[in-house]
């Protein structure tokens, strides 16, 4: 059924129920939470239609030419990888690229031979489901409250506050200037504006705003873009200026993860008296849309 005959459809249902209950009957659609699902629906649809927006602009691995470190160090995993930005291409979407000979889930272990092995995937971007799953399940609400996305990369974490969340104010901090380009687009075609902004600038020259934030996200922002010893820098600066009591701070992979190879850092043993882990129940989301691996790669801190 189109809108046009669904528009039609409820107006008959109007026009035969009695005054008094068509009273009752409008007041349940405008207070109702029955119809919460057929809004988170339709709040999907937007995120997909943003997506398709996107993806002309970019190459099929969502990859920019001057993003040649995490190119390099995609292709230097232990595990032959590829990078499929998961805002972009969901499951079904790969699937159709695969069917097209477009993209592939295998590679050959012996070339010309029927051997072959999974592909590890790689995203520096969240899923639509592990967006949901953020916004209804990991974080509380956020009314009134600032939530800053270190690295908003193509600002999937933006958009899905601003459909899923009563944030006040979604700040993306990026330093690649074809993303932001591509971000503002997205911005003022959607009419997004009034609660996101998204500043081009290295997150170390934003003291103030990393200061006043009560939620920051970080999703694989440092290990693939900077060399070890800036990371050490990025992770100090986020540990010095980010110390608003209570502030929540939600990273992909775990920070003790993320600091693996960086223990020289004095951020790795000063964890334990900036912040606290908060247990999170990844069994909460229920659709079964999700990779319930990429559900416990998400971590939520709570700042002491």
């Amino acid at each position: 059924m189109n809108f046009k005959m669904a528009k039609n459809e409820i107006l008959q249902i109007f026009s035969r129920t009695g005054l008094q209950d068509l009273a009752k009957l409008i007041d349940w659609m405008k207070n109702t939470d029955d119809l919460e699902d057929f809004l988170v629906d339709n709040k999907r649809t937007v995120l997909k239609s943003i997506a398709e927006d996107l993806r002309p602009y970019l190459p099929l691995e969502a990859m920019i030419p001057s993003e040649t470190m995490a190119i390099q160090k995609t292709q230097q995993n232990s595990e032959p990888t590829v990078h499929v930005d998961a805002f972009l291409y969901d499951e079904e979407t790969v699937d159709s690229l695969c069917e097209e000979g477009k993209m592939s889930r295998n590679y050959c272990l012996n070339c010309g031979s029927r051997r072959t092995s999974l592909l590890e995937f790689i995203s520096h971007s969240f899923s639509i489901p592990e967006l949901l799953f953020l916004f209804h399940h990991v974080l509380p609400d956020l009314t009134g409250k600032l939530v800053v996305d270190v690295g908003s990369r193509l600002g999937a974490v933006l958009y899905g506050g601003y459909l899923y969340s009563a944030a006040a104010q979604l700040v993306g901090v990026e330093i690649s200037e074809e993303f932001v380009k591509l971000q503002t687009m997205i911005l003022e075609k959607y009419g997004f504006s009034d609660r996101i902004q998204v500043i081009h600038a290295d997150i170390c020259s934003q003291s103030a705003l990393v200061q006043k934030a009560d939620v920051l996200i970080m999703n694989n922002v440092f290990e693939y873009f900077l060399k070890p010893k800036e990371q050490v820098r990025a992770w100090q600066f986020i540990s010095q200026h980010f110390q608003k009591k209570g502030a929540l701070l939600v990273t992909v992979p775990s920070i003790q993860e993320a600091l693996m190879s960086l223990q020289e850092s004095n951020v790795v043993s000063a964890l334990g008296h900036w912040l606290e882990e908060v247990p999170l129940d990844y069994n909460a989301y229920q659709q079964n849309d999700a990779d319930p691996d990429s559900l416990t790669q998400i971590h939520l801190y709570r700042l002491l």
